[in-house]
């Protein structure tokens, strides 16, 4: 029996029909589907079985009545668990399948492959977790104990792109509606302890978003500062930190703030916690996003549903750039009677964000703290008088005394 005849009433999972008929099947080549699978391998750093590894990810990310379900925790009963259990018994015949009809003489290498390859962490958690699903599908005895391992990873992880990558960036065309988000997989592992300095902000920012990740009532957060404070690299490090309980971040450009309504409505029903991360957030006297993303953060007539959050980073205190003029009632050039209403509209956006959070530049001891620490994490081992001579007068040469300057100076030392 062919791979098309062994899905081919397959009603939830449909999509796997067209997959699996395309990658492999008798009268198809199998030199061109054995490369496919090593270039899937090798997307995920994955070893092992790469047909079973290739099923189990289909599963992963087959968005479906059923799965979508699972992912909610609502254990599907009815006639929608019954077309499940059809599917899923002939996803594993499938599963079973004798790889020698489909891959020739490479079967033994695609049964049992194995490379050694230097694998960013990036890509870690997707190829981990659909190693996982795979182990747990080649445990399966029974078709039942199949369908409830897949049953078990939509509770635990969800389905999707959302189950494999924990970073995204809100990609939309101009002069369209349609949006779409891009997982990104090369994005940094730090994690809010390995960040120097700041102790008061960083405790703000995660107390805050751990009563998201809780269920309860948390704030939009906006963070502002001098640049190079780590206002941004708090954020990031909150999407390392916990990827693992549900937490994503989905980047958005300034351009896309009309697009934002759209995304949140695509985002509301999925059992994840979502962070809108709008950095180096400000507006020119000129640009009229701000009035779109104010509707959107709150005064909408929709309510932002509960698992949505915006985190905004900005060097300006106030987002939207103000004149002295701004503050007259009444200017010469301008036709404008109450010009002290456009000051508080524009005041107004910061408002919004319920918790904002300072990071100031560093003072010179605290400059050199975060010197000394960076230094020893890197194993450096210059006297400290010497360290922070050097390191003095580097941030006189460069941008001044911040985080990053201590970082970029570290590095310079070639440890």
């Amino acid at each position: 029996m062919t791979t098309r005849e062994i899905v081919s009433d397959c009603i939830l999972f449909h999509p796997i029909r067209g997959i699996v008929a395309d990658l492999a099947d008798t009268n198809d080549d199998a030199h061109r589907a054995a490369g496919e699978l090593l270039d899937f391998a090798a997307a995920f750093d994955l070893q092992g079985n790469l047909w079973h590894a290739y099923i189990a990810w289909l599963l992963a990310t087959d968005e479906n009545a059923y799965s979508l379900a699972c992912e909610r925790r609502n254990a599907p009963r009815g006639s929608i668990a019954t077309i499940a259990a059809s599917d899923l018994s002939a996803i594993r015949e499938l599963f079973d399948i004798d790889l020698k009809a489909l891959f020739g003489k490479f079967a033994d290498a695609i049964q049992d492959y194995s490379c050694d390859n230097d694998v960013k962490r990036s890509r870690a958690m997707a190829g981990t977790r659909i190693a996982a699903l795979c182990s747990a599908l080649e445990s399966a005895h029974s078709a039942a104990e199949f369908a409830a391992a897949v049953a078990d990873w939509y509770r635990r992880f969800g389905v999707g792109e959302y189950a494999l990558y924990n970073a995204f960036r809100l990609i939309s065309q101009s002069g369209s509606t349609q949006i779409e988000l891009q997982h990104i997989t090369d994005t940094e592992t730090k994690k809010l302890s390995d960040l120097v300095g700041y102790e008061l902000q960083k405790k703000q920012l995660l107390d805050n978003t751990l009563a998201f990740l809780d269920g309860k009532s948390a704030n939009n957060v906006l963070l502002y500062g001098d640049g190079g404070t780590g206002k941004s690299s708090s954020i990031k490090a909150l999407m390392c930190e916990y990827a693992d309980r549900g937490l994503r971040i989905i980047e958005v450009f300034k351009h896309q703030f009309t697009s934002i309504g759209e995304l949140i409505g695509k985002l509301k029903d999925r059992n994840y916690r979502f962070i809108l991360y709008l950095d180096d957030l400000s507006f020119e006297e000129f640009e009229i996003e701000y009035k779109y993303f104010k509707a959107i953060i709150e005064g909408g007539i929709e309510c932002r549903p509960s698992n949505v959050l915006i985190y905004a980073t900005s060097n300006r205190r106030h987002l939207i750039k103000e004149t002295f003029s701004d503050r007259n009632d009444m200017h010469i050039d301008d036709d404008e009677v109450h010009r002290s209403d456009t000051i508080a509209e524009k005041l107004s956006l910061v408002a919004r964000f319920g918790l904002t959070i300072f990071y100031p530049s560093p003072g010179q001891e605290q400059y050199l703290q975060i010197v000394r620490e960076l230094a020893a994490r890197k194993g450096v081992t210059m006297p400290d008088d010497e360290l922070c001579r050097q390191a003095l007068q580097w941030q006189m040469r460069g941008s001044g005394k911040s985080g990053r300057t201590a970082a970029q100076f570290v590095d310079s030392l070639g440890k």
